[in-house]
């Protein structure tokens, strides 16, 4: 299964690592990824990541204790949608106009954002890999970027009501996605006990978001709307399983806010996704016979609680002279 717009964004990276651009600061590639040496993996990661925020990405992983994607360090795959979110995002995560900014790119009815203090290192307007402070989805306890639901970068805003809203971003750069069902699937085959064909691990999921004791959390959603059967159904599909559990999330969030931290009364999530990337947007998906934004929106009880925006309209706006360096990367290197 290929997609068109990955393999056109893989060969300008992989054109840009060859001629040197600034972009990758001379970085070389070829490290080996899945078995393979790749010309789409740096050898040195940190390359990856837009050099004046370097040091301050990775003081805030180590810090506040968050895993990268696929390791102990960041990622050198020069796809990747983690670093991809940070490089457009952690630049400004200080600067309280430029959040307003973007955050108006998605609704002009904010009026104000909030530092987010559940980060106990570096806590600025924007946070990553934000979990709950308890668990909520019958995940365990919460770990930043890992085994749990994360959401890859938060916002935390004032509405013209009044109230206080969560805006979870999801943040998409090349994926798209087969039709693996992870409500049948088998545990791993060096699980102790592992027989094929076992659906463990679909089971554990099923029992998790759908039939479990302490609550049935889709039945009980204000947002998601019930199904007569779960199983095979569209929520354990990608991408609908990552938004069912992030808007399960942040439902919880705000039914919890009194002993969050973070204290919410409502909440919009926010899809980030190119246009160019037709295989994930207009794809027709087995589990529905539709396209993504409409298999979604058809999950949905409210449609004004999901929105997609491209990466380069939720930046539009921004200081042009203070950004300038930063601009002129994200142009060459995503554009």
């Amino acid at each position: 299964m290929a997609s068109k717009y990955q393999e056109k964004e893989r060969t300008k990276a992989v054109n840009l690592i060859k001629s040197g651009n600034i972009v990758f600061y001379g970085a070389k590639a070829g490290k080996k990824f899945r078995g393979d040496n790749r010309d789409f993996v740096l050898y040195d990661s940190l390359k990856n990541i837009y050099q004046p925020i370097v040091k301050d990405v990775l003081d805030y992983f180590d810090k506040n204790i968050i895993s990268w994607w696929g390791g102990k360090i960041p990622t050198g795959h020069v796809l990747s949608s983690q670093i991809g979110c940070l490089n457009h995002l952690f630049q400004i995560r200080n600067d309280k106009l430029a959040v307003l900014t973007i955050l108006k790119n998605i609704s002009i009815d904010f009026i104000d954002v909030f530092q987010i203090d559940t980060d106990k290192f570096l806590p600025a307007y924007i946070q990553f890999e934000a979990v709950s402070d308890k668990d909520y989805l019958n995940e365990g306890q919460p770990t930043r970027g890992n085994n749990c639901t994360s959401i890859d970068a938060l916002i935390y805003a004032k509405h013209k009501n009044g109230e206080k809203w969560l805006i979870p971003i999801e943040w998409k750069y090349t994926e798209f996605y087969n039709n693996a069902d992870k409500s049948i699937e088998d545990s791993k085959k060096n699980t102790v006990g592992h027989l094929k064909g076992d659906e463990a691990k679909g089971k554990e999921r099923l029992n998790r978001y759908c039939y479990n004791t302490k609550g049935r959390l889709i039945d009980d959603s204000k947002y998601l709307k019930t199904l007569k059967e779960y199983k095979n159904s569209v929520y354990f599909f990608e991408p609908f399983y990552q938004l069912m559990r992030q808007t399960l999330w942040a439902e919880q969030m705000i039914k919890n806010k009194d002993i969050e931290t973070i204290k919410a009364d409502n909440y919009l999530h926010v899809h980030v996704i190119p246009t160019e990337n037709k295989d994930l947007l207009n794809r027709v998906y087995k589990c529905s016979g539709q396209d993504m934004e409409t298999t979604w929106r058809n999950q949905l009880n409210d449609q004004t609680k999901y929105q997609i925006i491209t990466p380069n309209k939720l930046l539009n706006g921004i200081d042009s002279l203070k950004y300038k360096d930063l601009l002129n990367y994200l142009e060459i290197r995503y554009l």
